[in-house]
């Protein structure tokens, strides 16, 4: 298994509908946890990247109804 951790911004802001999804989005073969930034614009979604690639995490959360974008860092 290799944990690998993403960030992604979030489209629109956090309320207890998207908060509900967020949970359930945890049960998504491969994510291993998902943790909302203090600033609650923010998710930090840690996988296994022998399962999954980053485009299908993003892709998995877009279709559990999570409206995210993967947040690039500069290197």
């Amino acid at each position: 298994m290799t944990k690998v951790q993403k960030h992604f911004r979030l489209q629109r802001p956090l309320d207890d509908a998207l908060m509900e999804q967020i949970a359930d989005a945890n049960s998504i073969y491969g994510i291993e946890r998902i943790r909302i930034a203090p600033s609650r614009e923010e998710l930090m979604v840690e996988f296994d990247a022998s399962r999954l690639r980053t485009t299908e995490v993003e892709t998995a959360l877009q279709r559990a109804g999570i409206p995210v974008i993967e947040v690039f860092s500069a290197a």
